[in-house]
């Protein structure tokens, strides 16, 4: 009977579930269908999810194209519908389009000097100054542009270099140091250096990771330094060991002409006094310099050539190519006319700012200069000899022995008086 009765149950659900479908769905059990609330954060519209939003399809179709073109094919029609000023941000554009912003030059000016200092350090250079100088180090007063060049034979004499210029200044101008300003370089951010900042009052400002465009001023002095080295350079018959004193050849010159971003020149808005360019001479030019002590029949002067502007003495530095050596004089006589009409362009000059990714090179010590006198001796060359070892045939060993014994038993005895 319990059988029966189950097949008769399933039976009478079967009918039912035919008339359901004969007659359809009731109002009761009609699908719930999901209704979008709110708005699209991006395009700000109601009804539709992201992956239906006609804009942003519209953006990816025409293979995230610039806004502007975008704009221009709203006005000739072919997008006429689509309001471009209600446009989502796309951010598979800011993933393949974004850069870095453009900078103005315009910015807060400190009001007096040492104010504000601008700092940056460059090298390791391609070659070595005279003295083993690798990299320099500038500072820049930003309401005078008065600018100072230390050479540094490593990258950690920043600190020194910093305490020495920070003395000089400020006792110079009774006046000191509010703001350092410098890059993130391990030199300006070891705790030494910032505990000392620390101490003396002085605020310091680096710049953002990646952007050298905030310390702008520092940058520029550095390439409108190397710019002006590798010109003096060229028009000199110096070795490019001589950097070192064309950078503070300069960098003297730097202070005692007009800037654009200061109304006077640097000397003057640094002193007060308005400088005199009538002591320039040119770079590398020859000079007959004054002997200090000489023979009465020897000669007086000596030809040298000039190489900068010492700053602890009134006078020049001359390089003596007969003496290898540097030295300090007033007496001299600059032939700089002839310098100018006898000038020979030279080869260009290779010297740069090794990148961290260069392999580092072996120290070598400069070439001396090579006087360019015809009449100088030269030495003779020595002929090329060949390496090749010689060695007597076998046939004539013991040759030698047999022919020097004959030669004894063939001397005559001296036959002594009777």
């Amino acid at each position: 009977m319990v059988g029966k009765v189950a097949t008769v149950k399933t039976r009478q659900k079967v009918k039912e579930q035919q008339k359901k479908k004969q007659l359809g769905p009731t109002k009761m059990e009609t699908k719930k269908v999901t209704k979008i609330k709110g708005k699209y954060f991006l395009c700000g519209e109601k009804g539709h999810w992201k992956r239906n939003c006609p804009k942003s399809q519209n953006k990816k179709e025409q293979g995230h194209i610039n806004l502007n073109r975008i704009k221009r094919l709203v006005c000739d029609g072919p997008l006429s519908d689509l309001k471009v000023d209600d446009l989502p941000t796309c951010e598979s554009c800011l993933e393949g389009k974004i850069t870095k912003r453009t900078f103005s030059a315009k910015g807060a000016r400190a009001t007096e000097c040492l104010g504000l200092i601008h700092t940056d350090v460059c090298g390791p250079m391609s070659i070595q100054a005279r003295g083993g100088y690798e990299y320099f180090i500038t500072f820049t007063d930003d309401y005078s542009r008065f600018g100072y060049v230390y050479l540094m034979r490593h990258k950690s004499d920043a600190f020194d270099m910093f305490k020495a210029f920070k003395a000089e200044v400020e006792n110079q101008l009774e006046k000191h140091i509010k703001i350092l300003r410098s890059d993130r370089g391990g030199e300006y951010l070891s705790g030494e250096f910032q505990q000392y900042l620390i101490d003396n009052g002085i605020v310091s400002q680096f710049s953002a990771p990646g952007t050298p465009q905030q310390n702008g001023v520092a940058e520029r002095r550095n390439r409108t330094l190397l710019d002006m080295v590798r010109s003096m350079l060229s028009y000199s018959t110096l070795p490019i060991s001589f950097w070192g004193y064309a950078l503070q050849t300069a960098i003297y010159i730097l202070n005692d002409v007009p800037s654009k971003s200061v109304p006077k020149t640097p000397h003057e808005l640094w002193t007060g006094r308005k400088p005199s360019l009538q002591h320039l001479r040119i770079f590398g030019c020859p000079a007959h310099v004054l002997k200090e002590k000489t023979e009465k029949m020897e000669s007086r002067s000596e030809t040298c050539i000039f190489v900068g502007y010492p700053k602890e003495t009134k006078g020049y530095y001359f390089y003596s190519p007969s003496d290898l050596k540097v030295f300090v004089s007033t007496y001299a006589k600059f032939l700089e006319k002839d310098y100018m009409n006898d000038f020979v362009p030279r080869s260009r000059i290779v010297l740069n700012e090794m990148s961290g990714d260069t392999i580092p090179r072996e120290v070598t010590q400069p070439n001396p200069i090579v006087s360019s006198d015809p009449t100088q001796d030269q030495q003779p060359t020595i002929p090329r000899r060949s390496g090749r070892v010689r060695t007597q045939p076998e046939r004539y060993i013991g040759l030698g022995e047999s022919m020097e014994n004959s030669r004894t038993t063939m001397i005559p005895t001296r036959i002594r008086k009777q």
